[in-house]
């Protein structure tokens, strides 16, 4: 069934508008060659697709912000390199990159900040993970209040600060060495706790998997993890949860 098919049927009243939403959700990917863009992945999900810049072709990570941008008015690039975020500014000036985070982006206009997600990190080792996630959560409307370098070896700086952690909707934890900082702060909220594990520590972290078992295993309820390094996954899956919280409220 083709658009218009869809949109004859609305207007006849023969299909509801819901219907219509679900049909139009389906409309098959951008076919582009080198890639297949799922241009309607935000009225499936919520979200638009996302772009991991790394390992990615000049040429091909120019074409598909370009699309992307022409799709739906806004990209987002993770772990995107200097040469890289170059590459776009020349063709919009506009595009906006963190040399910390590697997040690169591009959007006609910002979204309101909405409801509150707190991002709390062990320490400065960590802000490349904590400012993806922070970034991420920010560019898909959520409010991000960002608590750094309180990690449990000086826990009385996140003790500090609880009052804004148990205010969120919903906190991200990342730490690295024995990430411990999941567990101390699952035990004082009541809000869902997402835990990071970063890849920073001595030998024995095993680049992140100490600080990944750590949080996998902790006794805290209301903890989930996700994989090392990860802040972009752990910033979509917190607004996710504050968008459930605000719609709730």
């Amino acid at each position: 069934m083709d658009l218009k098919q869809i949109l004859r049927q609305v207007q006849s009243g023969e299909m509801s508008v819901d219907q219509a939403e679900s049909k139009l959700s389906m409309v098959p990917y951008e076919d582009m060659g080198f890639a297949k863009l799922d241009t309607n992945r935000e009225l499936r999900q919520g979200f638009p697709e996302v772009v991991f810049c790394k390992g990615k072709a000049d040429e091909y990570l120019v074409e598909i912000y370009k699309k992307l941008y022409e799709k739906n008015g806004r990209v987002l690039g993770t772990r995107a390199d200097a040469h890289q975020a170059e590459l776009i500014r020349k063709m919009f000036p506009e595009a906006e990159y963190d040399p910390v985070s590697k997040v690169l982006t591009l959007q006609k206009e910002k979204q309101e900040l909405k409801g509150l997600v707190a991002v709390c990190c062990a320490g400065t080792a960590d802000l490349y993970v904590a400012e993806e996630c922070s970034k991420t959560a920010e560019f898909f409307g959520a409010k991000a209040e960002r608590i750094y370098d309180v990690g449990v070896s000086g826990i009385h700086r996140l003790f500090a600060r609880l009052d804004v952690i148990r205010a969120a909707n919903c906190v991200v934890a990342i730490a690295g060495m024995e990430g411990a900082l999941a567990s101390v702060i699952g035990g004082l909220v009541t809000n869902p706790v997402i835990a990071v594990p970063t890849s920073v520590g001595y030998g024995a972290s095993f680049g992140g998997l100490s600080a990944l078992l750590t949080m996998i295993n902790s006794c805290a309820n209301g903890v989930a993890t996700v994989n090392i390094d990860n802040g972009y996954g752990a910033g979509y899956l917190a607004t996710q949860i504050n968008r459930l919280a605000i719609k709730n409220d």
